[in-house]
């Protein structure tokens, strides 16, 4: 910027991505009543640019735009410019996006929108070059003055559209879940599988947890082997390498490549949180050692790097850090170059490339090498007429000496607010794994984060918060972030039969119900009643990167209904169900809903421990693969009302139900066990 010197309106904000714009030449504003209130005052059109703070492009963008003096006087001579965390303000994102997509048939982020004074969009994108950027600000000026009958009436048009979108249809008729529809949308989606290296047969490559956490469950319940074949193939071609972080642990967002080879760099809280989720529920039913090393290493960079001292998790880490040259570049921190690789194995340098392909494969550009395994320890150990505990070893000693040589570089920009629906995910993350691998850390690490959430984001008077940083929480909770949490307290209950969680859940709900549920719509509305109208309602019904925030209520109500005999919960969670499986066209923007289905299959059980040694009985169980058991149990008496009136003093009880029908009560634990996995 030749030395010239700026601060807008952002350095009020405590977002790193909007604190990363604060000294833009262009005069940014944060969206609130007094930028929006500046816009109808004197007439002007908004720019309203979202983005977040790991976004490689939303840098570049920056960059190229919003740091040139050229781009910033048209912007500041014409505009009112407000700039979005889109990780703060999901509200706004969600129905902007929406806009965006309805205009240019794909969406993304960086994501640009014009829109009038009153907020109505007008036009809108994602990435703009320089040059591209300043002609279509000057055009749409130019048409605002000239012709604004035009600018008004495509907005309203566009309104209108936004409206009908954001509401789902009804379905009044009596319900009845059709299980069949399940097997013809799976059979369409196989049509999308990629056999070689799992995922979809497309590029770029996003994990989309949810839909493998569906497609294992369904593939269990039903013994689809060849569905379990490819969950299988999926999870291990991930793990592989590339977008997973093999020296130090952690996911990359996605794979612009078909081989899940090389990342945007960035590492988010919310997919390292599922896919955790993920790898222990695979885990448990594989006890497959690669998916347990995959865990193992994942929380380990969470509390190394994204744990804080209060038990909250942060957000984010940057694609972007300091070369050698001193200047940012994507992926510099991960990526490694041949003479350097040699230099640190030396005599293991030829053993470690079979292993992670320092070869045409695993190269990316620049000289630059991905590490990323195509081929299993086992295979590799065979054709080199070594033992498996041999290069076991091996992969450890070389990673651990990458990590030492990889933390002398500058590591990549943390984004240190913490959210609070991404905070629950990896709450939920952590207790999945104690499930699995029963690690007493694990569980010790997620009630922290618990009473982090309690103590820190919920507010006396019953609410949420979204954010929290520098000591202080910030923005109204989104139904994301109650939904979440809802199912992390339950997650807590089932691993500690503690059922103050489960309290803490019920008190959630009813919130929601009070300030999110529309009678009319029949869903939970994204924002609360208490906040400001944008310019369309937004129901969240479609999973995306994070499963819809209905589909997760939903699933809350099914598991609180049968905790607190509430056939109100039953009864929407049905309502909410019964509305959205006729809808279904593509199944992986809706397989959490197809999962909250399955709960109402024959095949769906509850149990209830009774007894002094309950939560032994119970850790035993968390360890099997069991998706479509409900589990309870106390070693008191409990006023719960699916264990009121079942604890015998001195005695170990164990209660199956099926269809709200319980049988008689065992003191027999290997008699439940057969009934449970058989």
């Amino acid at each position: 910027m030749d030395g010239f010197f700026i601060m807008n309106e952002l350095h009020l904000e405590t977002s790193p991505y909007l604190l990363q714009h604060a000294n833009n030449p262009v005069f940014w504003k944060a969206w609130n009543s007094n930028s929006l209130a500046e816009a109808k005052s004197k007439n002007k059109l908004i720019i309203i640019s979202i983005g977040y703070s790991a976004c490689h492009w939303c840098h570049v963008m920056e960059h190229e735009s919003f740091e040139n003096e050229e781009v910033s006087a048209v912007m500041n001579a014409h505009f009112v410019n407000i700039k979005i965390d889109r990780e703060e303000r999901t509200d706004i994102d969600a129905v902007y996006m929406k806009a965006v997509q309805m205009m240019t048939g794909q969406g993304g982020w960086p994501m640009n929108v014009v829109a009038l004074p009153d907020g109505r969009p007008i036009w809108g994108g994602t990435y703009f070059r320089k040059n591209d950027w300043i002609n279509a600000l000057q055009k749409l000026q130019e048409l605002y003055i000239q012709k604004p009958e035009t600018i008004l009436e495509y907005a309203q048009k566009l309104h209108d559209g936004l409206q009908v979108i954001s509401i789902e249809p009804i379905n009044n008729y009596a319900t009845h879940f059709d299980f069949e529809i399940i097997g013809s949308l799976i059979e369409k989606w196989q049509k999308s599988f990629d056999w070689e290296f799992g995922g979809m047969a497309r590029a770029p490559k996003f994990m989309m947890p949810t839909n493998y956490e569906f497609l294992l469950r369904y593939g269990y319940q039903t013994n689809n082997k060849t569905l379990l074949e490819f969950v299988d193939l999926t999870l291990t071609k991930m793990a592989y390498g590339g977008l997973f972080d093999t020296v130090d642990g952690g996911f990359s967002r996605y794979s612009v490549d078909m081989k899940w080879h090389v990342p945007h760099f960035e590492k988010m809280l919310y997919d390292n949180g599922q896919l955790v989720s993920l790898y222990a529920n695979a885990y448990k039913l594989t006890a497959n050692k690669h998916y347990k090393e995959v865990i193992e290493k994942t929380l380990s960079f969470i509390e190394k790097e994204w744990l804080t001292s209060e038990g909250s998790f942060y957000s984010a880490l940057d694609a972007d850090s300091l070369n050698n040259e001193n200047h940012l570049e994507e992926g510099a921190f991960y990526v490694w170059k041949k003479e350097e690789l040699s230099t640190i194995l030396m005599e293991d340098f030829a053993l470690f490339s079979l292993v992670f392909n320092i070869n045409d494969f695993g190269f990316w550009e620049h000289d630059n090498y991905v590490l990323i395994q195509n081929q299993s320890l086992e295979e590799i150990a065979k054709q080199q007429n070594v033992t498996l505990d041999f290069l076991e070893q091996k992969k450890k000693t070389w990673e651990q000496k990458l990590y030492i040589e990889r933390e002398k570089r500058s590591k990549p920009r943390l984004d240190d607010k913490c959210l609070t629906s991404w905070n629950a995910l990896m709450l939920k993350g952590f207790v999945d794994a104690y499930k699995a691998l029963n690690e007493e850390k694990y569980l010790k690490i997620a009630l922290e984060n618990a009473a982090f959430i309690i103590k820190n984001v919920w507010a006396l008077e019953g609410n949420l918060f979204r954010t929290f940083k520098n000591g202080k929480a910030t923005i109204n909770a989104y139904l994301e972030d109650y939904a979440h949490v809802i199912q992390a307290f339950i997650t807590l209950y089932e691993a500690t039969l503690d059922e103050k969680w489960l309290q803490n859940a019920k008190q959630l709900t009813d919130y929601c119900f009070d300030f999110f549920y529309d009678e009319n719509v029949q869903f939970f509305s994204f924002t609360s009643k208490n906040d400001a109208a944008l310019i369309a309602p937004h129901f969240e019904v479609e999973d995306n990167v994070i499963p819809a925030a209905n589909c997760v209520m939903a699933e809350n109500l099914f598991m609180l209904s049968i905790y607190f005999n509430n056939s109100y919960y039953e009864t929407i969670c049905q309502q909410m169900v019964q509305n959205i499986i006729p809808t279904i066209d593509y199944p992986s923007a809706y397989s959490n809903w197809l999962q909250v289905l399955l709960n109402f299959s024959e095949q769906n059980k509850e149990v209830a421990i009774c007894g002094e040694n309950a939560l032994h009985y119970v850790e035993k169980i968390n360890k099997e693969y069991l998706p479509n058991l409900i589990i309870a149990g106390t070693n008191t008496v409990s006023t719960l009302p699916f264990l009121e009136n079942r604890f015998e003093p001195s005695k170990d009880l164990f209660y199956l139900c099926q269809n709200k029908t319980c049988t008689m009560p065992t003191t027999n634990f290997d008699a439940l066990w057969d009934s449970l996995v058989s």
